[in-house]
């Protein structure tokens, strides 16, 4: 006798609640990584913050690069407070619960921001490229309106895919362990303690994963082709310089992010990928959002005068 779907989804909301194992199941860790990932977020939402504060108050930052920065910089500040909180609290709780609900939004949110970052730092490529091979029609093509439209496309295709996602998880029967071995809800986990049929979601994930990793990075790669080939025109090795200071930073940011995703996700959840993707997943999580301010800063003159001068009117103001 065949069950009725409707049967089946009323099993489904039999599991309430999963419980996420975190890093470690080791007691005497807790408060430890408690302290270090707290710092570490402290670091990031001061750095990300900012970074947006020093590029909206200084009018000579004002231009598309910068602008990009800046929504990177929030995209980041998003993408580790979805994760980090719940995870501070289930260090000193006993109970490390996460409703059906929350852990569906959090798995949403998660996917939605991590295909945005994706095409972010592809749009910032792109940028890059028309300043360093067109700049004398910088200016004309990269106006306002064309740079709110390049940041807005990310999110929106990045929201609707992570949406799209989410709801082949919902259609997910979970009617055994609600145990999630990770620290927060992420899909490989989440398959593994389905007893339905995954086929679907897994196929999507590795198509959706794949597709969307191979599309940015080229553009990414493209984009980098043709800013190599115009350095090489140049004559001024002081503008090679230039041009090789300016996407420093870039390709630092792409290799931390696109390198530990693609170890993360292109690949089947087995237990013991599982086991490995929560050590890789610290990297994208809460390393490179900490690590993005850090580096554009360090390597930007512009930034760190900018930054000076912010800190300078702000003691002669007391």
């Amino acid at each position: 006798m065949q069950i009725p779907e409707e049967m089946k989804r009323r099993n489904h909301t039999l599991v309430t609640e999963f419980i996420l194992l975190g890093l470690t199941e080791r007691p005497e860790l807790q408060p430890i990584l408690f302290v270090l990932f707290l710092v570490i977020y402290l670091i990031t939402v001061g750095g990300n913050l900012g970074m947006m504060l020093v590029i909206r108050t200084d009018s000579r930052l004002h231009t598309p690069m910068y602008f990009f920065i800046a929504s990177l910089s929030c995209l980041d500040l998003c993408y580790s407070t979805n994760v980090t909180p719940k995870m501070l609290v289930n260090f000193l709780s006993e109970k490390k619960t996460i409703s059906y609900p929350a852990c569906l939004v959090q798995c949403y949110f998660f996917i939605a921001m991590v295909i945005t970052e994706y095409y972010m730092l592809a749009v910032m490529a792109y940028d890059r490229s028309m300043a360093i091979c067109n700049p004398l029609l910088y200016s004309s093509k990269m106006t306002r309106a064309v740079c709110i439209r390049l940041i807005a496309a990310p999110y929106f295709y990045g929201f609707l895919t992570g949406l799209m996602e989410t709801m082949w998880t919902y259609r997910l029967t979970f009617c055994g362990s609600n145990i999630i071995n990770h620290f927060y809800c992420a899909d490989p986990p989440l398959i593994r303690l389905s007893c339905s049929d995954t086929f679907i979601k897994e196929t999507s994930m590795f198509v959706v994963a794949g597709f969307n990793l191979s599309n940015s990075l080229l553009i990414i790669l493209i984009s980098y082709i043709f800013i190599l080939i115009a350095i090489l025109r140049m004559h001024s090795a002081e503008g090679r310089h230039k041009a090789f200071s300016t996407c420093g930073s870039h390709l630092v940011a792409v290799t931390v992010f696109y390198g530990t995703l693609f170890c993360m996700y292109v690949r089947p959840p087995t237990d013991k990928s599982v086991e490995q993707s929560k050590i890789i997943a610290v990297f994208y999580t809460f390393v490179s959002p900490m690590l993005n301010p850090i580096i554009y800063s360090l390597r930007n003159k512009d930034v760190k005068e900018a930054f000076r001068k912010l800190v300078r009117k702000n003691v002669l103001s007391k």
